[in-house]
């Protein structure tokens, strides 16, 4: 595996060990919040992800009682038109906007998820929320706007459902969220780790190109019309449909033992 920034560095903790990354929000103190040493920290850590072949899930997550409360609206900085003019084309810390990272994501969400913090959990591919989790967009209500989620979150929501969240400002809980299919499972708070632990022991369980070559394509390709999508050749696709794994996965369900995934 190749290097990567390990440790902690502007409010943000980053581990890998076994192809799968972890990383943490590490402002408990301010509920995550993050400023900008953390975004420009966040930005680093993707990109060091992107490039590391080794790597083959994410896990993110917050320490403490919150995943992340959003912007931290303590630190002084460009507001307004400003703001909007310098946010980065992958949204809010650095992931609200699907594209950024190949592998995927899972979302552990072990408190509330707001502003920003709700925007960096749509970023991610599989949501795995504590019973006490809840999430929400605040920002009308400090006359400041969701920029992500004002563009993702009805494209993941019937129209109702998204505008009663985004022009209320109100909260919603992780059994809600669930029911409206913005997370995959909620779990009582204490099995959490254990929920996040078996998506991630299926995740690895799959080819890892098999898997970037999905996401690639479904990033993509979202835009297009059925048949231009499919018949789209992504350099991913054709990575995967070529790759030494494709032979193993298919030797290994006729030798009836598990694969042996090389990333090639």
């Amino acid at each position: 595996m190749s290097a990567a920034p390990a440790g902690g560095a502007g409010g943000v903790r980053f581990d890998c060990a076994g192809g799968v990354a972890r990383v943490t929000l590490d402002r408990p103190e301010r509920l995550n919040a993050v400023d900008s040493a953390t975004e420009a920290a966040l930005g680093a850590i993707w990109d060091a992800i992107e490039r590391d072949p080794g790597i083959r899930c994410v896990v993110l997550t917050g320490n403490g009682r919150a995943f992340c409360a959003g912007a931290d609206l303590k630190e002084d900085g460009p507001g307004g038109l400003a703001y909007w003019a310098r946010s980065g084309r992958h949204g809010f810390g650095g992931i609200a906007l699907a594209g950024r990272v190949s592998v995927p994501i899972v979302g552990r969400i072990n408190g509330i998820a707001l502003g920003g913090g709700f925007e960096m959990a749509l970023g991610c591919d599989i949501l795995v929320a504590a019973e006490s989790a809840s999430f929400g967009l605040p920002e009308p209500r400090v006359g400041r706007l969701p920029l992500d989620a004002a563009v993702t979150l009805p494209r993941r929501l019937p129209r109702a459902l998204a505008m009663g969240i985004l022009l209320t400002g109100r909260r919603i809980g992780a059994g809600e969220a669930l029911a409206a299919g913005l997370v995959n499972e909620v779990v009582p708070d204490a099995e959490l780790d254990r929920a996040v632990d078996a998506w991630v022991a299926d995740i690895l369980a799959c080819a890892p190109l098999s898997l970037r070559a999905i996401k690639r394509s479904v990033a993509e390709t979202g835009h297009l019309p059925e048949r231009a999508a499919r018949t789209a050749c992504l350099p991913s696709l054709v990575a995967a449909l070529e790759s030494d794994d494709a032979d193993e996965g298919v030797a290994a369900f006729r030798e009836k033992r598990a694969p042996v995934w090389k990333g090639r």
